[in-house]
């Protein structure tokens, strides 16, 4: 029997009174209420994949369903794997009292959920509406970081149930892309700063998790000695620039670079790991650098400028580093695991449905620049006129306020109603007046266009 007890999140609530209800992927059970109704009614079950799901509705339903996807979850931190249905308990109590019903599951299992995720959510959509006897006027997607690209690729293959998608500081460059741009940083830092050892910098799906943390070590120890040195500075804020961490400039060019070396510490402590995850769902290595112009890639980065300094200050010669990682650069993916995670974790832009992408200007996990991919990629399938991007100015990964979510979904939800895009989804004072209006968490919208996304290997 599943376990029917959501996560808590403060609120009163409804449980449905029902029996079990078995009916081929779906296993549901809801509870018999108690004599005080409360405010919302909670659905929850698991469907035969493993996937646990819940569904609230809240007494004032508005008709509209708001089916979330959750971030990643290592397979290595752990066993819990809960359903979810809002990215933090302020932004579900706010689209509750939004009227919007809340819908989500935990996926088959932790790791990168990719291969089975969008056929987790709508499977628990689907048994969330059969359970509940709840029939939508609308249904629309959104989703924070992992979560964010699961909701992309709904907005490219389920047009047929799900009306708009709204994606969240998500991994909008796709699964391959993700891997390729970590994989230049690591390259660099392998190269550059610790050449005398050959630090392993992909292929831990098949060696084990041990070796990316071992890896990880290695390449901590590389970027900790050379900050020694105004040579290793240097280098560090290449590697750093090539992660597309956004160091602040606002003092002197030595604070910039101790920015950088901070946020470089912290990237490599969580995306080396991580790696070993996407590399198991894509059965082998899906990353390569064969074939790279470091100098032609570094040319579009918007750190290149301060990179050049911190070299000049150094004696350094940059285009020789960069020359150095081109002629170095011999890592070669296995062409059947490229082709496997590209089939579940890429995008092609190809939308079925209206997409508004939301991102914070500072995020070191999911760089904003991954939003001038995307936007790349939709505009070569002819689709600019269904992607509206919002960006909020704010150092932090998925660092939304529950008002700046909720005026994402009211502008997604009027596109899908009327037609056509309100002067909200190009507008940042309405943006921010729309959020006030919504929540007194705060807003901080802005216009601000991301640069270039270095590791698009279509671009080399």
């Amino acid at each position: 029997m599943p376990d029917t007890t959501a996560p808590a999140r403060g609120r009163t609530r409804l449980k449905a009174a029902g029996a079990a209800i078995a009916a081929g992927a779906l296993l549901a059970v809801a509870l018999p209420a108690s004599p005080a109704a409360a405010a919302e009614t909670e659905y929850t079950g698991t469907l035969a994949s493993g996937a646990e799901w819940s569904f609230v509705v809240p007494d004032d339903w508005n008709g509209t369903v708001l089916l979330y996807s959750h971030g990643y979850r290592p397979s290595f931190a752990g066993s819990a794997n809960p359903a979810q249905i809002a990215p933090n308990d302020g932004t579900g109590d706010l689209l509750l009292d939004m009227g919007y019903a809340l819908v989500g599951s935990g996926y088959a299992g932790r790791g990168w959920a990719l291969p089975t995720a969008v056929d987790d959510q709508l499977g628990s959509l689907d048994a969330a509406l059969d359970v509940s006897g709840v029939e939508p006027e609308h249904i629309l997607a959104y989703g924070t970081s992992m979560g964010g690209l699961v909701t992309g690729r709904i907005a490219e293959t389920a047009g047929d149930v799900i009306e708009g998608a709204l994606p969240t500081c998500g991994l909008m460059e796709g699964g391959v892309d993700l891997n390729n741009y970590q994989l230049d940083a690591a390259h660099a830092i392998n190269q550059l700063l610790d050449p005398e050892h050959d630090i392993q910098i992909e292929g831990y799906g098949v060696t084990g998790l041990g070796s990316a943390f071992a890896a990880t070590g290695a390449l901590l120890g590389a970027v900790g000695a050379a900050q020694a040195t105004p040579e290793g500075q240097a280098r560090n804020a290449l590697a750093a620039a090539l992660f597309h961490l956004p160091g602040d400039d606002s003092g002197s060019l030595q604070e910039w670079q101790e920015s950088m070396y901070g946020l470089l510490q912290t990237t490599i402590g969580f995306v080396t790991a991580g790696r070993y995850d996407i590399e198991t769902a894509a059965g082998g290595n899906g990353t390569w650098n064969t074939g790279v112009d470091y100098a032609k890639l570094f040319q579009s980065s918007e750190d290149r400028k301060l990179v050049e300094k911190l070299y000049k200050q150094a004696g350094l010669d940059l285009k020789a580093d960069l020359e150095l990682l081109t002629e170095t650069a011999d890592i070669e993916a296995d062409p059947g695991s490229v082709e496997t995670l590209f089939g579940h974790s890429g995008l092609t832009g190809d939308l079925q449905m209206p997409v508004l992408s939301l991102h914070t200007t500072i995020d070191i996990l999911a760089p904003v620049q991954v939003e001038e991919e995307y936007a790349e990629d939709v505009r070569g399938q002819g689709d600019a006129a269904l992607l509206r991007q919002m960006f909020v100015e704010r150092d932090g990964h998925c660092a939304f306020t529950p008002a700046e979510i909720a005026a994402g979904i009211v502008v997604l939800e009027e596109r899908v109603v009327t037609g056509h895009w309100s002067g909200a989804s190009s507008s940042v004072p309405k943006l921010n007046k729309l959020a006030a209006s919504l929540d007194e968490s705060g807003s901080a919208f802005v216009s601000v266009p991301p640069q270039e996304f270095l590791a698009d290997r279509n671009m080399m």
